[in-house]
């Protein structure tokens, strides 16, 4: 990040010449462009941000207020005030984009993740790999599936909390007990199961683990943290529920609460 050029000229730049990038921005929204325009004011608009780069000008903040005002001048193209900076490598639009904060539209976690991906960020190259190297997805689009992880922020919370190797461990769990079924995905157990390896990484037995999930539904273990039994706050509710299946009634090799 530190090589990033912050030097921009104020200019005129046709909305014909404008070139939104796939490789890292979110789709358009045609909901959002049509708030723009039914409260559009000029006073607090803002310039679009765009990089000038191999003879392109590529917008890596403001597509929608361009296809705004694109739309308010009867869809014909227009010269539009920009902030054009120079120097900047695809990967550090990338990372601007990402870091997109005030007026913008807030990203959505996996606009985000993809977006720092294509700036080559540390942390979210290792999430991400990480993450596919057990046999998960991250889930980029919209809508569910088996493998398919959609609570990105709580994942990768997860990873950088506890590193490479306890996540890919506890995803693996996660993976050989439920086979990637889209109900062991939500946060809570995600949260669940890599507090649980956490804890007690190098005292429980993985086959106990894995015949003591096989045996007990997702679902079950969300809500029995929502109902909350044991009085506990935050991720040890989910925790509490994986923790009683391992040890079940057996006293043998019993795990102590840690939590």
């Amino acid at each position: 990040m530190n090589s990033i050029k912050t030097l921009y000229k104020l200019m005129e730049v046709s909305s014909r010449d404008l070139e939104i990038p796939d490789a890292y921005q979110r789709k358009l929204n045609t909901e959002r462009v049509a708030k723009i325009v039914a409260g559009f004011n000029e006073r607090i608009a803002n310039e679009p941000k765009v990089s000038f780069r191999d003879g392109h000008y590529y917008v890596f903040d403001g597509q929608h207020t361009i296809v705004a005002r694109k739309h308010m001048n009867g869809n014909n193209d227009l010269p539009i005030l920009c902030k054009v900076y120079y120097g900047m490598t695809e990967a550090e639009e990338a990372l601007l984009f990402a870091m997109q904060t005030g007026y913008s539209a807030a990203l959505t976690p996996s606009a985000k993740l993809r977006a720092n991906l294509r700036g080559e960020d540390k942390a979210s190259g290792e999430f991400y790999e990480a993450t596919e190297d057990v046999g998960f997805h991250v889930g980029f689009e919209r809508g569910g599936g088996v493998g398919r992880i959609l609570c990105i922020n709580t994942a990768f919370a997860e990873f950088k909390r506890v590193g490479a190797e306890v996540y890919k461990e506890a995803l693996t769990i996660l993976l050989e007990a439920w086979g990637g079924d889209p109900d062991s995905l939500r946060a809570e157990i995600i949260q669940g199961i890599v507090h649980f390896v956490e804890l007690y990484h190098g005292e429980f037995s993985e086959e106990r683990l894995l015949r003591a999930l096989r045996n007990i539904h997702p679902v079950d273990i969300y809500r029995i943290g929502q109902d909350d039994p044991a009085k506990l706050r935050g991720w040890k509710k989910y925790v509490f529920p994986i923790y009683t299946a391992y040890n079940g009634k057996c006293r043998k090799d019993a795990l102590p609460m840690k939590f």
